[in-house]
């Protein structure tokens, strides 16, 4: 594992829980200083790893979640329409979100797209996007044959810069949508009041925030419209899966109508039942029974985590060229990702990537997570299509691409940010004393590892 430093977020999360049954390791519950003398030198350096045991594996499995599974199997019907079981995850996962209702859909990616839909994001619209996140944000926004126009990263935070905003809106501009990354908040207040100043919609990706808090409120219920994501590596998983919240009857009639082939519903309909466009984005029951009975896990999980991240934050703003994210005042963190910013001038010049093979060494697992993805093709490719070519104008197309030399916050933030897996969270208190000692021990020999 040491070898790759370039991980896939996905593929750093598998790799990271895979095998790690271990909890602790012998010692556990002792001070970070436990065999100090053995543990000095850093493992690359011929030293003793600062952990030896593994870490939670993840997903989980309770056997007495297995009766509900089998319920479904053995009822016939799993298809979301000939049953109550996802309506029961629905109504359970509002109440739990603060929301006034919550669509069940296929994917995290399957939220989005119901979601822009909705909010009318159409072909040649443009959708102000954080370029810090997982690929299927910006994919949501090009299936609709529409522009995401990436507002900056704040390098402290990784999520949009709210002052960034404004100088990317156009004419052609239908909508916002932050990123909650890393279930690490975004500053939701200047974004909405951009949003209202130039009549956009605000349609969250909180797809890694389940819990995750703003002045008090769930993320996924600031905006218009919340898409969360239940893939195997989220905090609350069920293999694929996603949710769409709101607190708008109308808004969501629209979402159930949409995600279903474009069948009437609620207050939504027409003189025949299939009057509007739709596709199939459904969730099965299969999935619902999953998820539902995580839903008080999800709650305990996300407290030690936070407690966890909490203490380990504390640690490690002690260390020199090492500084935790910060997030916005008043406002809690779920820590799908736990990241930090590595400042290699702080450890005698060792580059990130070597300072990560350290940390690996020592039994810490970390990834540099996600780079400039603008440039790997993708953003080439939808904007020298012939469907973009038709829709926006040569001017309109060069200047989208030369913006991206823009984002001088987000290429910090890309090149600067390290970070562990939500499962390693989940560990116990001795566990974050042993990633604090390792990071202490590659600064100590910072030097050393530079030339080896």
């Amino acid at each position: 594992m040491h070898k790759q430093t370039n991980l896939t977020r996905r593929g750093f999360i598998q790799h990271a829980a895979a095998g790690s049954a271990a909890l602790t390791w012998l010692g556990s519950g002792q001070g970070p200083n436990l065999f100090a003398a053995e543990t000095a030198r850093p493992a690359l350096l011929g030293g003793k790893p600062a952990h030896a045991g593994g870490w939670p594996a993840w997903p989980t499995w309770r056997e007495s979640w297995e009766p509900a599974v089998l319920e479904v199997l053995r009822s016939r019907r799993w298809f979301r329409g000939s049953g109550q079981t996802v309506a029961e995850f629905e109504e359970a996962y509002a109440k739990l979100m603060g929301a006034k209702r919550c669509l069940a859909t296929a994917s995290g990616t399957t939220a989005l797209l119901v979601s822009l839909h909705v909010m009318d994001v159409d072909a040649g619209d443009e959708v102000i996007v954080s370029p810090y996140t997982f690929i299927a944000t910006y994919n949501a926004v090009l299936i609709n044959k529409a522009l995401p126009v990436f507002a900056d990263t704040d390098p402290a935070t990784l999520t949009m810069d709210p002052a960034s905003i404004e100088s990317r809106i156009t004419d052609r501009t239908r909508a916002i949508l932050p990123v909650h990354i890393f279930g690490l908040p975004c500053d939701m207040d200047p974004i909405n009041a951009i949003a209202k100043r130039h009549q956009l919609a605000v349609v969250e990706d909180a797809c890694q925030a389940w819990l995750a808090e703003y002045h008090g409120r769930k993320c996924g219920t600031l905006g218009d419209l919340g898409c969360f994501s239940f893939q195997e590596s989220k905090h609350l998983p069920s293999g694929e899966g996603g949710a769409v919240t709101g607190n708008s009857d109308a808004l969501m009639d629209r979402c159930t109508a949409f995600h279903n082939c474009g069948r009437a519903t609620g207050g939504f309909k027409g003189e025949r039942p299939y009057f509007t466009r739709g596709s199939n984005y459904r969730m099965q029951h299969f999935q619902a029974a999953i998820l539902t009975q995580q839903l008080d896990k999800l709650v305990s999980d996300t407290a030690r985590r936070r407690a966890n991240a909490d203490y380990l934050s504390a640690q490690l703003r002690q260390i020199p060229g090492v500084q935790p994210v910060r997030l916005p005042a008043d406002s809690r963190a779920v820590w799908h990702l736990y990241p930090f910013r590595y400042d290699s001038r702080e450890f005698s010049g060792l580059s990130r990537d070597h300072f990560m093979r350290a940390l690996g060494a020592e039994g810490v697992p970390v990834s540099s997570v996600y780079h400039e993805q603008y440039f790997d093709g993708l953003m080439d490719e939808a904007i020298e299509s012939r469907g973009f070519k038709r829709l926006f104008s040569p001017q309109r197309l060069k200047a989208y691409r030369d913006s991206f030399q823009e984002l001088k916050g987000n290429r910090q933030a890309c090149a600067a940010t390290v970070a562990m897996t939500q499962n390693m969270l989940l560990a116990e208190r001795s566990d974050m004393d042993h990633i604090v000692e390792a990071i202490r021990k590659i600064r100590a020999h910072s030097a050393a590892l530079a030339k080896a």
